[in-house]
């Protein structure tokens, strides 16, 4: 079978003022894959998928999405091409109820069946969304708004979904039950994905390719059971 590039970066280049976030990064998410970017705090990851999404600017490189050159286009115009970030701390809408997020997740979205089918399929793979659909999103635990996040996302129809830190603050139940589904969203709905995850033995046991960054640059770049026996990657980000 013919493997196919969804989204390709080519020595990516982003900075702060005067200090450079990534340097030269370049990574490939093959299409129907699950890809995981590891590494310490402030190695670069959420700012490799902040810049793919157009929430800051690259200075250097290219991000290609299905052949298509998408380097800082606004990030509207890249969710309209489904691609979708689902950003670190969740930032939904806390005022808004359950169902208002979720419809807020549809907003670029004309078929009104599919929605509806699509809000169906988020309570299916989280209940309790579906038992708190009329309750305030400010008000529910880490790890329900996690939930709430990834649904919200599916809302937009994605092709590629973009996952930064989707295990950060919360328990390790529902850390359980989100990664579970995310699985099954690669699976059931073959869309690809590219994780972002502080907890390295999480990632790479449900990813299929991983990337090490390490300030700014790709340390390591090999299949996620590959990353799982190096010596150096256990050392340094699994335990030992």
């Amino acid at each position: 079978m013919e493997v196919v590039n969804m989204l390709e970066i080519e020595n990516l280049e982003v900075g702060y003022g005067t200090i450079k976030a990534l340097h030269g990064v370049s990574l490939r998410v093959n299409q129907g894959s699950i890809v995981t970017l590891i590494g310490a705090n402030g190695a670069g990851k959420s700012t490799t998928l902040r810049a793919i999404s157009g929430l800051i600017k690259a200075r250097g490189g290219k991000v290609r999405y299905d052949g298509e050159d998408i380097t800082n286009l606004p990030p509207h115009a890249i969710v309209a091409r489904g691609l979708c970030h689902v950003p670190e701390g969740r930032m939904v809408f806390a005022n808004l109820t359950v169902e208002e997020n979720l419809r807020m997740g549809a907003y670029l979205r004309k078929d009104k069946p599919g929605v509806a089918a699509d809000m169906e399929f988020g309570y299916e793979m989280f209940p309790r969304l579906r038992e708190r659909r009329h309750q305030a999103a400010g008000t529910m635990s880490g790890g329900e708004q996690q939930m709430l996040a990834i649904a919200r996302a599916i809302m937009s129809k994605p092709r590629c979904l973009m996952l930064d830190e989707p295990s950060l603050g919360i328990a390790p139940i529902l850390v359980r039950s989100i990664f579970e589904q995310i699985v099954a969203i690669n699976k059931a709905r073959g869309i690809t994905i590219l994780l972002v995850e502080q907890n390295a033995n999480l990632a790479l046991a449900v990813s299929h390719h991983g990337y090490v960054l390490e300030t700014g640059k790709v340390l390591f770049d090999d299949t996620s059971a590959a990353l799982r026996t190096n010596p150096q990657v256990r050392a340094a980000y699994l335990g030992g």
